[in-house]
């Protein structure tokens, strides 16, 4: 099974600062996407959470509405065999103009 790209409107939190994933929905919202997801699993969820706070809080304070939050579970494997279940958020945003 090959791993497909994400689509454009998606941003992937992960280890990085919340600053960065902050900077990559204002730079897709530049470009002209308002309907953004902000994807994480497992300990990144509270990052995409703060990404969406420092958005609607701090720089697009009235234009930023959380549109669905959908929440669920992946299996993943481990590098010594395991089994492991990763809680999975996904935040879908909309930015008005």
């Amino acid at each position: 099974m090959s791993a497909q790209p994400p689509p454009v409107n998606t941003v992937l939190v992960g280890k990085k600062p919340v600053m960065n994933y902050v900077l990559a929905v204002l730079q897709m919202n530049s470009q002209g996407i308002n309907d953004i997801v902000i994807k994480a699993r497992g300990r990144s969820i509270s990052k995409a959470v703060d990404t969406v706070e420092i958005l609607r809080q701090r720089f697009l304070k009235d234009r930023v509405s959380v549109k669905k939050i959908e929440i669920g579970s992946e299996q993943l494997k481990t590098q010594d065999g395991r089994t492991v279940r990763v809680s999975t958020i996904e935040i879908h945003i909309s930015i008005k103009e």
